[in-house]
């Protein structure tokens, strides 16, 4: 491709400070990445995707994350260690530095927005510092039509400046990098870290703020799927908790795999127009839609590629946290537009390391918040520095990073929009069963696919239950195309009291877990907890 075939449209940055730049506008994704190998920011592979390295960030920095603490934000964010605040007046001399950093600079802009619901829409505009992070915000949030670009008018501004380094004992940071939201401005800031995750869960968590407390719709970090009769099933769950791959259902036209918005109106909404997957051992038997769509439009970042430009996907040399981000269509059988509605089905998925939880089990509206609020999974062996054997991991509303308020109000909503609707909401052990990690095995995906489409057409809608001795959890005797045995997880243990005593081990960490949610947490919600003997 010439260069100088790339578009020629350039705007203006100077209303924002940013003055004498070299502005790309609205570059294509084939622009941009001619770009990035152009200036020796990245390498094409075999399958035609560009690969980058995100630099000493290959993931977010959850301590660096900032919101502005004002008159907007003051009495409403949950303010802690995963909100931390920041000072006004000090964010607004750090917006000067950037902006003055980024003038003079060949820079890259583009109007976007998220919310696929026409009514809750948020026009972004993204300035980045780096064809491909601006290659990536292309990829992952959703793309005006020509026509409505005219008269765009931004709603927030990102400035993404990851080679801006900050002074921590003069600009109020922790460290030289950061990513701070201003909801009285509208911005949000992030410099020092080349990660892109940063952009997307930026304005993530600002609509976690403005969706709530604005517009009366609860923001979900979960992927969700619609069946042929219109149904719409929604899955929660942390990283490594299968929530990808299970919602990749080639009987079932794909939503979205991480944020979507449910709202009064009983739809459910992408915010997102892409998808950002992890490929750590990525291959096409296990994971065939992230496999395929791993071509020309899509971004790798921080795997290993051999000289012909093969990427070895087992390759952690870098990080556990290599990525992939690519536009929706990369994915063949999606929903369009990114819509959903009549909500019947709410999974929520845990990876339990300790072989305690069933399989599948079916809540109450009281369990369902209680283990939103939890938000439990267990880290295994090997998946951070330090680990040596499973240790239980809760992130409230499967997202606590990027919660702006307290949990409960996300719980409260989700509970009234449960009953409301009508769902069904199942617990989706993906974890270990005859044994904890190490002694027993995984549970076989064939088997939780197979339970997860008994809930969706009905299979488990007769079906008789038993009761978890110590959750409560209401778990089916039988279900199609599962082996009975697997479905009580104390069957498939050899020491039935080695069982209960891991199981009470686990109910202790759910109980301290929660020790700080109750204060705020409704008698149902409490009741929704294990009980301990």
């Amino acid at each position: 491709m010439d260069v100088h075939a790339q578009t020629t449209k350039t705007i203006s940055l100077e209303n924002y400070g940013i003055k004498n730049a070299r502005v790309h506008y609205q570059l294509s994704p084939e622009e941009l990445h001619y770009d990035t190998i152009e200036h020796g920011l990245g390498t094409e592979t075999n399958s035609g995707a560009l690969a980058i390295n995100t630099g000493e960030f290959t993931g977010r920095s959850p301590k660096d994350r900032f919101i502005v603490k004002d008159e907007v934000t003051r009495e409403k964010v949950w303010w802690g260690d995963i909100n931390i605040p920041f000072d006004a007046a000090k964010f607004d001399k750090l917006y000067d530095k950037v902006a003055d950093y980024l003038s003079d600079k060949e820079i890259y802009t583009r109007d976007a927005y998220a919310c696929a619901e026409e009514k809750y829409r948020l026009n972004i505009r993204v300035v980045n510092e780096y064809p491909w992070s601006n290659m990536f915000s292309y990829n992952m949030f959703l793309r005006p039509e020509e026509k409505e670009l005219k008269n765009f008018k931004e709603d927030w501004l990102i400035l993404n400046a990851p080679g801006f380094k900050a002074n921590p004992e003069v600009d109020g940071t922790r460290q030289e990098n950061f990513a701070i939201l201003n909801f009285s401005k509208k911005i949000a800031l992030i410099g020092g870290t080349g990660y892109t995750g940063e952009i997307k869960k930026g304005i993530f968590s600002a609509l976690n703020f403005i969706l709530p407390v604005d517009k009366n719709t609860l923001p979900m970090h979960c992927s969700a799927n619609v069946g042929e009769d219109g149904d719409t099933a929604i899955f929660f769950g942390l990283s490594g908790t299968g929530k990808t791959t299970l919602s990749a259902d080639p009987a079932r036209k794909l939503v979205g795999d991480d944020e979507h918005g449910w709202t009064k109106e009983n739809t459910i909404f992408n915010f997102e127009g892409g998808c950002y997957a992890k490929v750590i051992n990525l291959t096409e038997e296990n994971e065939p839609d992230i496999y395929r769509a791993i071509k020309p439009g899509a971004i790798l970042e921080n795997v290993i590629l051999d000289d012909e430009g093969n990427v070895d996907f087992s390759d952690t040399s870098i990080t556990q946290n290599t990525r992939v981000s690519y536009p929706i269509d990369h994915i063949d059988n999606i929903q369009v537009p990114s819509v959903g509605e009549n909500p019947k089905n709410i999974f929520f998925l845990t990876a339990d390391a300790f072989g305690v939880l069933p399989p599948i089990s079916k809540l109450t509206p009281g369990q369902a918040a209680y283990h939103f609020i939890s938000g439990y999974t267990a880290k295994v062996a090997g998946t951070e520095a330090g680990i040596n054997e499973p240790v239980p991991s809760f992130s409230a509303c499967f997202g606590a990073p990027f919660m702006p308020l307290h949990p409960t109000k996300y719980a409260e909503m989700l509970s009234a929009k449960m009953k409301e609707a009508g769902v069904n909401v199942w617990l989706i052990n993906t974890g270990w069963t005859g044994g904890p990690y190490g002694t027993g095995s995984r549970m076989k995906l064939k088997y939780t696919r197979a339970m997860i489409s008994a809930a969706l057409n009905g299979g488990l809608k007769d079906a008789e239950f038993s009761t978890h001795n110590m959750f409560g959890l209401q778990m089916p005797l039988n279900c199609p195309n599962v082996p009975a045995e697997v479905l009580n997880p104390r069957n498939t243990w050899k020491d039935t009291a080695a069982y209960d005593k891991k199981a009470g081990e686990l109910a202790n960490s759910f109980k301290r877990n929660f020790e700080k949610f109750e204060a705020y947490a409704n008698d149902e919600i409490m009741a929704g907890g294990p009980t301990l003997y």
